[in-house]
């Protein structure tokens, strides 16, 4: 039977530059991420109303946590 690895929601934002820094962010320290709701801009029409998830191992999510409040960003949850 297959392993299935679970996510854990680290943040929640409708500001793609912010998904997209804190991805940057977490890269840097080796830390995996994952975007989600991705594709909900066909959606809602590419305005932006519904928020992106980044998802993190949960071995991870503390780690990732730290580097999220010492760069100041809000995890949106």
């Amino acid at each position: 039977m297959a392993q299935i690895n679970l996510m854990k929601e680290l943040l929640r934002s409708t500001d793609m530059t912010i998904i997209a820094f804190a991805t940057a962010l977490l890269r840097g320290e080796d830390i995996a991420c994952f975007e989600m709701d991705v594709n909900m801009s066909v959606l809602e029409g590419g305005i932006g109303i519904f928020p992106r998830r980044l998802m993190v191992h949960p071995d991870d999510h503390d780690a990732a946590c730290r580097v999220m409040r010492d760069n100041e960003i809000p995890l949106g949850l």
